[in-house]
């Protein structure tokens, strides 16, 4: 699936080449044993989890750590950039992977299968136009049965920074806070940190919080 006419410049950013350069910029095996070791902390305390949608899923390295904690999960994608959602359909049914916009994602409309366990946004918030950002926080919510886990850059307050000589496409915020705030039936489980200097399994300073429907 896949819709053009992006509204946003970070849409078009993401969509275009440079989204498509950071395919080969983070590719590897050694990515996909750090998200391994991500997930199984964060998510210590959600017991099986047989379903995954992932916003801004790129080519899949997450969605390939969570299919070795969990072999059976059913997984869903949404990717903005055409040559990485190419490549997540080597790995996930091409029904399952949505080329589009988060932004364009309809949960009502485009996916039939009543929410899943567990709804990640990964690097991926932190990208979003501010003033487009309630839109997505609604979508992960819609769709989301009982888990949202949020993997993203934090600060107290929302600030822009530059993203490899990029003005306006990193911004910082209590994404997980803001969330929790909206939706008042979304708990936190857990959360947690995993600096860029871990000796095993580092992540770029992630801050990481697992939210909880309590009325799903």
């Amino acid at each position: 699936m896949n819709k053009q006419g992006y509204i946003t410049e970070q849409e078009k950013f993401w969509a275009g080449k440079f989204g498509t350069e950071y395919i080969d910029r983070n590719k590897s095996q050694k990515a996909i044993a750090s998200n391994i070791s991500l997930f199984s902390r964060a998510l210590r305390m959600a017991g099986q989890i047989n379903s995954c949608i992932e916003f801004g899923a790129n080519i899949g390295l997450n969605l390939a750590a969570l299919r070795i904690l969990y072999p059976f999960q059913d997984q869903y994608a949404v990717e903005i950039n055409k040559r990485a959602a190419g490549e997540l359909r080597e790995n996930i049914p091409e029904n399952k992977v949505f080329e589009m916009s988060i932004l364009d994602f309809d949960p009502i409309n485009t996916v039939k299968w009543g929410g899943v366990d567990l709804v990640l946004s990964k690097g991926v918030l932190i990208h979003i136009n501010p003033d487009l950002l309630q839109e997505a926080y609604n979508k992960l919510y819609a769709c989301a049965k009982q888990y949202i886990l949020i993997a993203e850059y934090y600060n107290p307050k929302p600030v822009s920074i530059s993203y490899r000589g990029h003005d306006n496409k990193l911004f910082k915020r209590d994404f997980a806070g803001e969330l929790m705030d909206k939706f008042t039936d979304l708990t936190l489980s857990d959360y947690g940190f995993v600096y860029h200097r871990d000796l095993a399994f580092p992540q770029d300073d992630i801050n990481w919080f697992l939210l909880e429907k309590t009325d799903p």
